[in-house]
């Protein structure tokens, strides 16, 4: 689905109370018993069936975004809910690349840090876009050396360099199938997003 607050009309940094009240607005007015007999019965339906997938996934994240500790890198936490860019680590999770990346791409310049360019190799390398991950996850190492889960990624790209002898090539974003090595350092890099989350993986 589309990014949910973008469904209910709010910004990420609503307070809880403002997500209620917009998702409060928008059920009563496209409930379907406002619509009985109505050509727009089915839109409506549609409509609602979003605000209430949008409102249970704003829940859910911040639900599990409490109670975090501040444990983590000096420079960074990387498991507070408080991060700007806790929703596209979600979304990453969750396999829901496009939506993650719209948010990253949605940020303005002056606002992409060193999370920002980690989270955007995070979905090349999702994608198998080896290429442009190792560089950026090269740029978030520069901005944040002393950050353990950005020189994690860098290191797992670093030993799929090396594994190919020298001979890096970039995957082609529309080829098919992966070596043994691209799904070992998959599954690392992943894991380096999901302890920061700690979604349970």
């Amino acid at each position: 689905m589309n990014n949910p607050y973008e469904v209910l009309g709010v910004s990420e940094t609503a307070t809880d109370e403002e997500v209620k009240a917009a998702y409060r607005n928008l059920a009563k007015k496209y409930h379907p018993d406002n619509y009985t007999d109505s050509p727009l019965a089915d839109v409506a339906e549609q409509k609602m069936k979003e605000i209430n997938e949008a409102y249970d996934m704003i829940n859910q994240m911040r639900q599990k975004g409490k109670g975090t500790g501040s444990t983590g890198s000096s420079s960074y936490n990387a498991n507070s809910s408080s991060s700007q860019f806790y929703n596209v680590r979600i979304y990453i999770q969750r396999g829901l690349l496009d939506q993650a990346d719209q948010i990253l791409e949605n940020t303005a310049q002056s606002m992409r840090t060193a999370e920002w360019y980690y989270l955007k190799g995070m979905i090349a390398y999702r994608r198998g876009w080896s290429e442009q991950a190792f560089s950026y996850f090269t740029t978030a190492c520069n901005m944040d050396p002393d950050n353990k889960e950005y020189q994690a990624a860098l290191n797992n790209m670093q030993n799929q360099r090396a594994y190919n002898y020298g001979g890096y090539t970039q995957t082609n974003p529309n080829a098919t199938g992966s070596s043994f090595c691209d799904v070992c350092a998959g599954m690392m890099c992943a894991n380096c997003l999901c302890d920061c989350c700690r979604m349970g993986c």
